[in-house]
């Protein structure tokens, strides 16, 4: 062997090995925050929302009384942002993830509260073990404020760069129309080209909440009234998002009636504890072929 061969095994050798991170994947990441259904609404559903986090007593004690937000999405999908003031966003839609949500956004909220104000925020793709969102918030329900389009993303006199309200306006051109309904939590609004859809998150656990579908729809009561279609269902960070599909020209706050009906018979449904007729397995067999799986 080569004098410079044998250095160079030498050297592989006495490097210190890169311990390898291995990745979990958590089905329910938002499990055990109050508003687990709207955690999971804002990351799938909501192109433009904002809510304020409070940090836990350990957070405040170490980085002070910080301001951080929660937003659907940043510039770029950047994990988070570091404001000249001190103010720090965590981004819900970003392009890296690990199989567990909860600890990508827990650190980058951290990476973001240890960058000097104004830096750049560097947050790993995989973080690895650590501390989740359930442990680094003063838990409560979320206060979610909708928004049209992305100017909350910008300081003051910022939208005055022409780079910036050019990229802005290419955001807020992808941004299909969303309303927050009242009639139920986690139930959004949003308008497509051609159609409408309301799709709600739903809180109960998997089976409960599908055996419940399949008695309205055995019933023939899934559909949120004339015109309309229950066009199937999803999962979501393990709970069940059933979607229709309404008449576009119909505006969102008419809705507000039909899905507080259907949220009433839903709760009846749920209620019931005798087991599924033949009709009903029928029905759950057929939901089960139209759910499709998002991770």
């Amino acid at each position: 062997m080569s004098k410079r061969r044998k250095s160079q095994r030498t050297a592989a050798d006495t490097a210190p090995r890169r311990e390898k991170v291995r990745d979990i994947f958590v089905p329910r990441p938002f499990d055990g925050l109050v508003d687990e259904p709207e955690w999971i609404a804002l990351r799938e559903l909501v192109p433009a929302a904002s809510a304020p986090l409070r940090l836990a007593p350990a957070l405040v004690e170490e980085f002070g009384d910080r301001s951080a937000t929660l937003a659907t999405v940043l510039p770029m999908a950047a994990p988070a942002i570091s404001k000249p003031d001190g103010r720090v966003l965590i981004g819900l839609q970003r392009h890296q993830q690990s199989g567990d949500v909860s600890r990508d956004l827990a650190e980058a909220l951290l990476c973001a509260l240890r960058t000097e104000p104004g830096g750049q925020v560097a947050v790993p793709p995989l973080p690895g073990p650590g501390p989740r969102l359930q442990d680094i918030l003063a838990d409560g329900p979320l206060d979610i404020t909708m928004h049209e389009g992305f100017e909350f993303w910008l300081d003051p006199g910022a939208g005055d760069d022409p780079t910036v309200q050019a990229s802005l306006e290419r955001a807020n051109a992808a941004i299909y129309p969303t309303v927050r309904l009242t009639a139920a939590k986690a139930a959004y609004w949003c308008q497509v080209p051609e159609k409408a859809h309301v799709r709600w998150v739903l809180p109960e656990d998997e089976d409960a909440a599908l055996d419940a579908l399949a008695r309205l729809g055995a019933a023939g009561s899934l559909t949120l009234g004339e015109q309309t279609k229950f066009a199937g269902m999803f999962r979501a960070h393990g709970r069940l998002v059933p979607v229709w599909d309404l008449p576009e020209e119909t505006p969102a706050a008419d809705w507000e009636d039909p899905v507080a009906q259907f949220a009433k018979r839903y709760a009846e449904a749920l209620a019931a504890t005798d087991p599924l007729d033949a009709a009903g397995r029928r029905a759950r067999q057929g939901l089960l072929g139209r759910q499709l799986t998002l991770r």
